[in-house]
């Protein structure tokens, strides 16, 4: 804390100096002047938190000072030391709302206690007044958020109460239910995108504040967030006068902030919220993204069906199972072309594409018994740098997420396909003694014949029979090792039940006969 002494005789200063507990009180920088004019300017330079000062003083005296004093924003604490019991300057002292008033000469409890109670006063002061601008702060952030919400609540449903009412009357002076109203829609995913680095709250507090002053101006209407919505600015007129002018303002302004172009959707009047929020929902999602329009209207609306890529099921999935980019790429080219020849390129068309690609690739990661940890790619950009919208970028997004769902499939195809040869080839290994066929190996994998066959081969390069033939002959070797085992009983160890065959079929794998093959081991 700071404190300062005015006064024009030195030795009443150096008597404070040396009589206040200054360090008791956390002072520890105490300020000198001589005469009113030269307190102000010290007092303006360090605004102390004590002010002791005589009343008697040459050039400013202290009923000016105090004046002075009572008209700035400082929150000082003043103390009046006079060696005058005079009722006008006390008076004075008291209008002009001075902590309290010392007689000289000085006694040094008077003083010290007068010094404790207006540190703790000025303290407590203070702490209020930090509490107050908290309150302050907190306060200036939600009621954005309030208003946010209500306006928002409107848009879903006109149930506006008698205190939603009266809240809009006070802050904005206009009575809602009385008056037509329009909405505009700013959707700002493509400024969040190319301007503001993926910060949608900052995207969302500077075009806020951009389109809230110029609404302000003339109490034309507000932009609130929609918090129903994850990128959509809602603008609600009350005075249809300068709508078009507005916009095209905001427009302007936005353009020249982002450096990003966007669209507004200009909905129907209606003096319900929630029915010109709907009207402008229709606009904005129903018009066509290719005509590159700055403001569109209900006239901007086109009719049609949507294209639906559940149509396409079919012809996707066998494209995809057969793993070739190339099927899957003329697949899609074949779609694209039927969408740009005979639907809209709307973001209802877009929405409805994401939803139903969701559902088949979901679908066919069930069918697959796929569960996957990473999260797929989701391409969404469909923005040229300047904001406006890219047939070109929309077909490489959407031509991204098949390729990957290929991928995805053919691995899982081929890891399930490698599992299931594992198996069979676990099973020859611990049943190689018993009588196996090709039959009751599909039955057992639920798998065909012909599968079984084939792909056993292409991975251990030999039919089922032989790679059975293979296991036992090189068990018969390990059995044949053994001197005391018969030949009959070294067949019967490994799955013949005739010796004479065994030791045939044995000869031609190991090119001796079982005999033979024991007395070259011993």
């Amino acid at each position: 804390m700071k404190a300062i002494i005015i006064d024009d005789e030195k030795h009443v200063r150096e008597g404070l100096l040396l009589l206040a507990e200054w360090e008791k009180h956390g002072i520890h920088t105490i300020l000198e002047a001589e005469d009113g004019d030269e307190a102000i300017k010290l007092i303006t330079e360090h605004r102390p938190e004590i002010i002791f000062t005589d009343m008697r003083m040459p050039k400013r005296d202290g009923i000016t000072l105090l004046k002075w004093l009572h008209a700035s924003d400082l929150t000082s604490k003043t103390i009046v030391v006079s060696g005058y019991d005079d009722f006008e300057y006390m008076r004075n002292a008291i209008h002009y709302k001075s902590f309290d008033y010392i007689l000289k000469p000085i006694e040094p409890d008077v003083l010290n206690d007068t010094l404790d109670k207006a540190v703790l006063e000025w303290n407590e002061q203070a702490r209020s007044r930090r509490s107050q601008v908290e309150e302050n702060r907190v306060l200036n952030e939600a009621k954005p958020l309030y208003w946010d919400r209500l306006f928002s609540s409107l848009c879903r449903k006109e149930s506006i109460t008698a205190e939603m009412v009266d809240k809009v009357e006070r802050e904005f002076g206009v009575s809602l239910p009385k008056l037509e109203k329009t909405v505009a829609l700013l959707p700002i995913k493509p400024i969040v995108m190319k301007s503001f680095q993926g910060d949608r709250d900052l995207a969302f507090f500077t075009l806020n504040n951009i389109c809230n002053e110029l609404l302000r101006t003339q109490n034309d209407g507000v932009c609130f967030r929609n918090s129903s919505k994850e990128e959509e600015l809602v603008i609600l007129f009350w005075n249809h006068k300068r709508v078009t002018y507005l916009l095209d303002e905001i427009y302007s302004l936005i353009y020249q902030y982002s450096k990003v172009f966007t669209v507004l959707a200009l909905g129907k009047k209606s003096k319900k919220v929630n029915e010109a929020y709907e009207s402008a929902l229709e606009v904005y999602s129903r018009h066509a993204l290719t005509d590159q329009k700055k403001m569109v209207t209900h006239r901007d609306v086109k009719s049609g069906h949507l294209l639906h890529l559940l149509d396409y099921s079919n012809e996707l999935k066998w494209a995809i199972r057969s793993g070739s980019r190339e099927q899957v790429q003329q697949q899609l080219e074949a779609i694209f072309a039927q969408l740009e020849s005979r639907h809209v390129f709307s973001i209802e068309q877009l929405k409805g594409w994401e939803e139903q690609f969701e559902l088949l690739r979901n679908n066919w990661l069930k069918e697959y018994e796929i569960k996957r940890q990473v999260p797929f790619y989701r391409g969404t950009d469909y923005w040229n740098e300047d904001g406006s919208f890219s047939l070109r970028r929309f077909k490489e997004e959407k031509t991204k997420e098949f390729i990957e769902l290929i991928q995805t499939l053919t691995n899982a195809k081929y890891q399930k396909e490698k599992n299931n040869m594992q198996h069979i080839e676990e099973y020859l290994q611990q049943h190689y003694p018993e009588d196996i066929n090709l039959q009751d190996i599909a039955d057992r994998f639920f798998l065909s014949r012909e599968y079984i066959s084939r792909k056993f081969k292409q991975d251990y390069g030999a039919t089922i029979t032989d790679y059975i033939t293979g296991i036992r002959m090189e068990k018969a070797k390990k059995l044949l090792e053994n001197p005391y085992l018969k030949i009959y009983e070294v067949a019967y160890g490994v799955g013949y039940g005739n010796e004479k065959y065994f030791s045939k079929v044995f000869k031609k794998h190991a090119g001796l006969t079982p005999n033979e093959y024991r007395h070259a081991k011993t």
